[in-house]
């Protein structure tokens, strides 16, 4: 009964998800607090406690007819304004509420923003590692996924390789910033080059190449370190974000995409973005959290927790001898495997230390190490990160893998 396309999809389920599963049947069979699960970014810290309140007033001041109905597919017109002001308080940009499509998620950004620009055959650009599931967005709408491999010596992304890549049918670059699965945040310098790059081959070619800046992790950057706004390197660029990690609400499902004035065709490209929305049938993003969003938009999460988590495992495990880059924003460790990371993953599991090889985001060799958990499973977690590094016998290194 299932479609060609969804077999290989089927047979190839997230190793995320799996893993996840698995840790679930793991933790009733030895008791969750014997089993060390870093497989998901599902976040630990609580929603501000404002989000609660929020809910609370709106269902009490707000009329029900109105939080609960329809309204435009891009969203209620004050929540956009309202998200387009603060973003331009934070970055000295300019948008207004007409450049913003409320949406069910980053993830739901992407897939309207992908099916507003793609025809078959189309390329789209993504840098390793990345988010698997992108190359799942862009085969929805019969476009070509292009991976441009690692740059395992900072993670940055590749551009020498990258520009070669560019072809007459190159339609949109994707980038993630802070970036999962390495935690690394794209330098202004970067980004410039990026910009630079893709206007030399929109010339070189009389095409119009979209840069698509997937920014679920905003937020989440540590010791003062900048996330740019990308907006501000290259006209033809959209935001897709998500509140999901912002104020730990992945299960709500709301974000935006920003589509600015400057990015050609504007006009026809928001329209066109909000009629992908309803027909791909999420009509609009959810009322409720739309209207929370609007009386939340400058609340940030608890940093600090997350934070505290990443200097205790970074330093740990440097401690025990695992490679790795200490991670500026996101909430993932991404280490170097002492063996094929698919082995060294199912040699984890044996002291009940769940992770994600790096195969899974085109990067082998590596493991990702979700640490939005508990600071105590973190702590628990630790005398078996060291047996498995005596195992494989491990040495602790000075510097950081570069």
């Amino acid at each position: 009964m299932i479609a060609d396309k969804m077999r290989p999809l089927v047979e190839n389920n997230s190793a995320i998800r799996a893993m996840f599963e698995e840790g679930k049947k793991m933790a009733a069979e030895y008791g969750a607090e014997n089993v060390y699960d870093f497989s998901l970014g599902n976040p630990n810290v609580p929603a501000p406690e404002s989000v609660k309140q929020a809910i609370i007033d709106i269902m009490n001041e707000e009329e029900s007819t109105m939080v609960h109905g329809y309204m435009s597919n891009a969203g209620f017109d004050d929540v956009r304004e309202g998200i387009a002001a603060s973003i331009n308080r934070r970055f000295g940009t300019h948008f207004h509420g007409g450049n913003l499509l409320m949406t069910v998620g980053a993830a739901s950004g992407l897939n309207v923003i992908l099916k507003t620009i793609l025809d078959p055959g189309d390329e789209v650009i993504v840098f390793a590692p990345y988010f698997m599931e992108y190359g799942s967005y862009v085969r929805n709408y019969d476009g070509v996924l292009t991976v441009i491999p690692p740059n395992t010596e900072n993670f940055q992304p590749g551009l020498l390789e990258f520009e070669r890549s560019i072809t007459k049918r190159t339609k949109a670059v994707i980038i993630n910033t802070p970036n999962n699965p390495t935690g690394v945040v794209y330098s202004s310098e970067t980004l410039r080059q990026i910009g630079a790059i893709l206007e030399r081959k929109e010339n070189e070619y009389g095409t119009s190449i979209l840069l698509i800046s997937d920014e679920p992790y905003r937020e989440l950057a540590y010791d003062g370190v900048q996330v740019p706004y990308v907006t501000l390197f290259y006209k033809n660029t959209v935001v897709c974000y998500s509140y999901s990690k912002s104020l730990s609400l992945p299960g709500e499902r709301i974000g935006y995409l920003v589509i600015p004035d400057e990015v050609e065709d504007s006009k026809a490209v928001i329209a066109a973005a909000a009629i992908s929305n309803r027909v791909l049938g999420c009509v609009n993003a959810p009322s409720l959290m739309q209207r929370v969003i609007l009386r939340c938009v400058d609340e940030k999460v608890n940093l600090s927790a997350y934070n505290k988590n990443r200097e205790l495992l970074y330093s740990s495990l440097k401690e025990y001898g695992y490679q790795c880059i200490k991670p500026e924003g996101a909430f993932y460790l991404f280490i170097k495997t002492p063996e094929d990371d698919k082995k060294f993953c199912e040699y984890c599991k044996k002291h009940r230390v769940l992770l994600v090889q790096g195969s899974a985001f085109a990067c082998p060799g590596y493991a990702r190490i979700a640490y939005c958990v508990s600071y105590e499973q973190i702590e628990r977690s630790l005398p078996a990160f060291k047996r498995i590094a005596q195992e494989y016998g491990l040495k602790a290194v000075k510097e950081d893998l570069r």
